[in-house]
């Protein structure tokens, strides 16, 4: 059974359990670096929101032997759960003067994001793009993002660089910048995952001498979603430089986070670009890739280079 066949089978039971009194639709939803999930929406006729259930997980699951049945109560279980309480009032959202305190900026890939980018506001930047989102945060849905369109544009009668000015006042407010040293993370991780059985002890030796030896900064931002944008911050990528005393290379860890690593620490640039290939293709996960490039930061130019 395909993944689109599995979808359709999934969308007749859990309308068949639910009744006429909700609609069930299937929808593929476009996600960063041009990746295709497969959406369920289950909509009440009450309700005029709802979440979205990918089912390419299920679909994973079901190949390893779930049954129908259980992975629909399971979705079922999520809706529940997930479900707004009640009606959400949109109409604030086509008034630009109701939005533009909380329309913020992410980074993504220019060349895997082709065809989205045709349909949404952005700026280049090096070889990544600079695009918006507002940052929606209310009692009905709690927080969540929605990503502006050209058509949001046209609706609002502003621009590009209108959401660019906004988005560098609003982003650091509404997202502040998070760094800490990769050694604090490590311990964190390894508190939290005692029983890593299938490490051996000399590979977890090796892997925490590699950390303690590389010093390492990871930045992001106190929510940690799309925080790689915190290298757009004005002025941190230079305060960085002041408290590390030295210039440093950007490692596109994620969409969510970037790691520094002092210009004096490095003995290879070859490895490092050859790492940062390694990493994207076999621990991240695809549409949260933000690049396969390296960059340095220069503070006599005080700005960021692709190499």
């Amino acid at each position: 059974m395909t993944l689109v066949d599995f979808a359709k089978q999934i969308q007749l039971k859990v309308s068949e359990s639910l009744g006429c009194m909700y609609q069930v639709r299937l929808q593929e939803v476009q996600k960063n670096n041009n990746v295709c999930l497969q959406g369920l929406i289950i909509l009440e006729t009450t309700q005029n929101i709802s979440p979205t259930i990918y089912l390419d997980d299920f679909y994973e699951a079901y190949l390893c032997g779930y049954t129908m049945e259980h992975i629909v109560e399971k979705i079922l279980d999520i809706y529940k759960d997930d479900m707004p309480k009640k009606s959400v009032d949109m109409g604030f959202f086509r008034d630009f003067s109701q939005v533009r305190n909380r329309i913020c900026y992410r980074l993504v890939a220019a060349d895997k994001n082709k065809e989205l980018l045709d349909r949404i506001p952005h700026k280049r930047y090096m070889d990544l793009a600079i695009c918006f989102y507002y940052a929606y945060e209310g009692d009905v849905l709690g927080s969540g993002t929605i990503l502006i369109y050209n058509t949001h544009v046209d609706m609002w009668n502003t621009s590009t660089e209108e959401l660019l000015v906004l988005a560098g006042e609003n982003t650091p407010q509404i997202f502040p910048c998070r760094c800490e040293s990769m050694n604090s993370m490590l311990e964190e991780f390894t508190e939290g995952n005692c029983d890593r059985t299938n490490e051996t002890v000399s590979g977890k030796e090796e892997r925490e001498r590699f950390m303690r030896e590389m010093p390492m900064q990871i930045l992001s931002n106190q929510k940690g979603v799309y925080g790689a944008a915190v290298i757009l911050y004005p002025g941190l990528l230079r305060e960085t430089a002041r408290k590390l005393q030295d210039d440093f290379y950007i490692i596109p860890s994620s969409i969510h986070e970037v790691i520094l690593l002092p210009d004096t620490a490095v003995k290879s640039v070859s490895e490092l670009k050859s790492m940062i290939k390694e990493v994207n293709a076999t621990q991240v996960e695809k549409q949260e890739i933000l690049s396969f490039s390296l960059y340095f930061y220069s503070r006599e130019k005080d700005s960021v280079i692709l190499l």
